[in-house]
């Protein structure tokens, strides 16, 4: 009785203090305030404008796979109540060992409910898993304790197991996400011909055999053939492709992409969920594989403890009797780990958010330790989507200054990429574009009126509409940049060709030393892409990645992740746009971009918040750290179990030193949980928490760019 009354003191004792240093201190709450921020201002950005239809289908592919996967796992409803009533239990026996001896009974009958739940999850382990489990250990555990007269510390423990699964509960995240946001970037309304007329209707009402007119800067609504008009189209979100295409009658359109400059007709074939768009969707949706059947690591440990705990408690019932072999099963081998894993993965994801790094899913974070593979996506993710001026190409006696002026009086006032790179380089260059009575027209390229000459700017398909012929210089060049995955475009003076003005890539300014830090750490690189094998291969060599794919098309990029994967090898993909989804879902572990693909941020496993590589060597490293906390929290767990049952077996210790060699195990595991936050308090503190991969370097592009010389100023 008065080691009984001890123990309970001690126990009230330290809830209070621990309650009190929670309260004061307030980490879970900040942890689960700030992840809970996070993860709503994210996903509520992701999904702002999802459709209500996908996100039905959505749901109910959920719930199809919950009820697949986690047919034995209580909900947060049945565990809120259990909880409650082992609370109430353990109260009323604590105060009837202490007081009065009637409120004992009373305690024990609240277990009815809670215990009925462990003996179904035993039953389930036992005759549908064919495991023992550790809810069969607790199954022997709790009648033979109220059996032997430890009503306090039977009701105690089993308060402890449920406020293990509500950790659990809390912390886990479901792996399968909602492709809501697929498309957030399709208009309210179309317009379509009818009886030769231009009509404005919803886009829910548009369908296949309709004839939807697009212009510059809009949303192409659905999948199709051109039927009159000629635009330039960006579909890299969709294809990866780097650079705009030129798409003119009778070639195919597809949905989600941007007409750039140009104005179309489009014959509509398949809208909504039956475009090409929709079926990426639907194929992530179907990609459940086995991430959905992962358990925590925490779960995996104490479920293989399980058996071998039981087997000793079976060897000390007749060596030492029914207490001692209570006292085996009471402490067992990794106990706590159900407890300090989970913890150990809120922890490391606070800490990631406070790097800028969105972790979704827990698991991802012990994922991403093993691999061993980081494929690239390159557009995007390795490239900027803004373009630069590598050089102006003069011809038929104009300078680059004249051309570049040119190109800034057309191109001024428009916000594609290929005008924002051209305005940019005459920035650079000091030179203005600025005209007075100047007139536009915007159709498959720009012309401008002023005075009494007409500029021209656009492609060289443009240029020949216009009745403007190509010269062969300029003509092999164009087919030069064709091929290394470059734009070039053209720019006239009335019926002249005056120049061309080449555009490349830029490279992100991280990209390269990001690279070299995943090499230091011996990860094998890739990098795929849309683009051609030249452009690939010249890309490659710059970054110093041995592998990569070229020419690749959304559904060859799972294709390629599967064949590395066969090779034994596990995989981290980092992508950005809706073609690398499917891929993304493939691979062992997904990353993306904040600002990507509404798609790629629906499907990542992790979002880098900045919108930049500069913390992926750092998400590694936070990998790294949480396998060896993980580590460090199972030895905590299992010393206190092979003590316990040393001594059970050698000093014939009770149930008493169990349970505090159990309880005082705690302490030190949740310390230690907690590690990564208390060493980023004193990063912060000190000031010494900057990364020096998140310094931010100057923009550094694939070549120095060329600006023309004083001469060609005055000469302009």
């Amino acid at each position: 009785m008065f080691i009984e009354v001890c123990l309970i003191s001690c126990v009230m004792l330290a809830a209070s203090e621990g309650y009190k240093k929670i309260r004061n201190a307030k980490i879970i709450n900040r942890i689960k305030s700030s992840l809970g921020t996070e993860i709503r201002d994210t996903t509520n950005k992701i999904a702002s404008s999802a459709r209500s239809s996908l996100k039905r289908d959505s749901r109910y592919d959920e719930t199809k796979s919950e009820s697949e996967y986690r047919t034995n796992e209580l909900s947060n409803t049945q565990i809120d109540k259990c909880l409650a009533l082992t609370s109430v239990s353990t109260a009323l026996t604590a105060a009837g060992k202490i007081f009065y001896p009637p409120l004992v009974p009373i305690g024990l009958l609240a277990l009815i409910y809670p215990f009925s739940n462990i003996i179904k999850r035993a039953y389930e382990g036992l005759f549908k898993k064919h495991k023992i489990t550790v809810e069969f250990i607790d199954s022997i555990l709790l009648p033979g304790m109220i059996l032997t007269g430890y009503y306090f510390i039977s009701c105690f423990v089993f308060w402890l197991y449920y406020l293990s699964m509500k950790l659990l509960n809390k912390i886990e995240d479901n792996t399968r996400q909602n492709f809501f946001g697929i498309f957030e970037n399709q208009p309210c309304s179309v317009w379509i011909v009818i009886n030769g007329v231009e009509v404005e209707v919803p886009f829910d009402s548009l369908h296949a055999g309709d004839i939807a007119v697009v212009g510059a800067g809009e949303i192409i609504p659905a999948d199709g053939i051109i039927t009159e008009g000629i635009a330039s189209v960006d579909q890299h979100i969709l294809t990866g492709e780097s650079q705009p295409l030129e798409k003119g009658p009778d070639e195919p359109i597809f949905a989600s992409t941007l007409v750039l400059a140009g104005k179309i007709r489009i014959r509509v074939e398949k809208s909504g969920q039956d475009t090409l768009v929709g079926n990426i969707a639907n194929i992530l949706k179907c990609t459940v594989d086995f991430k959905s059947t992962i358990q925590s690591k925490g779960e995996i440990i104490a479920e293989r403890a399980a058996l071998p705990t039981l087997a000793a408690g079976v060897v000390a019932l007749p060596l030492i009797g029914p207490v001692g072999a209570l006292a085996v099963l009471n402490c067992y081998i990794g106990d706590y780990i159900r407890i300090l894993a989970p913890l150990s993965t809120l922890s490391f994801l606070k800490t990631a958010s406070m790097k800028g790094i969105l972790i979704k899913d827990g698991r991802s974070l012990e994922l991403l330790g093993r691999t061993d593979t980081v494929v690239f996506d390159k557009t995007g993710t390795l490239t900027l989507e803004q373009l630069y001026v590598r050089k102006v190409h003069t011809y038929d006696g104009y300078n680059e200054t004249r051309v570049l002026k040119y190109a800034v009086m057309a191109e001024k006032g428009q916000s594609h990429p290929i005008a924002r790179a051209i305005l940019e380089k005459a920035d650079e260059c000091e030179i203005a574009g600025d005209v007075d009575d100047a007139r536009y027209e915007i159709g498959y390229g720009i012309s401008v009126r002023f005075a009494d000459k007409v500029i021209r700017v656009g492609s060289a398909r443009f240029m020949e509409m216009e009745g403007i012929q190509i010269p062969g210089k300029i003509n092999d060049l164009m087919h030069c940049c064709h091929d290394n995955g470059h734009s070039l475009v053209m720019v006239s003076e009335d019926k002249h060709l005056a120049g061309a003005i080449e555009l490349h890539s830029v490279v992100r300014p991280e990209a390269r030393d990001i690279i070299a830090r995943l090499r230091k750490r011996g990860k094998s690189l890739y990098m795929i892409t849309g683009d051609h094998q030249k452009s690939a291969r010249i890309l490659a060599e710059d970054l110093g990645i041995k592998n990569y794919f070229a020419e690749t098309f959304p559904e060859q990029k799972a294709q390629i992740i599967a064949d590395i994967q066969r090779q034994g090898r596990s995989v981290c993909f980092i992508g950005d746009g809706i073609n690398d989804s499917i891929a993304m879902k493939k691979a062992h572990v997904s990353v993306s971009l904040s600002g990507a693909s509404t798609v790629a941020t629906d499907t990542a496993n992790i979002i880098l918040m900045d919108g930049t590589l500069n913390h992926l060597d750092s998400l590694f490293g936070l990998a790294r750290d949480f396998d060896r906390n993980v580590s460090r929290s199972l030895a905590i767990t299992v010393a206190p179990g092979l003590i316990n049952t040393g001594c059970v077996f050698l000093l014939h210790t009770g149930i008493y030193f169990s349970v505090t060699m159990e309880f005082l195990s705690l302490p030190a595991g949740i310390a230690n949980s907690f590690l990564p936050l208390t060493q980023s308090a004193k990063e912060t503190t000190s000031g010494h928490n900057a990364d020096p991969v998140t310094e931010q370097t100057p923009l550094r592009r694939i070549a120095k760019p060329h600006c023309s010389n004083d001469a060609d100023r005055r000469s302009g």
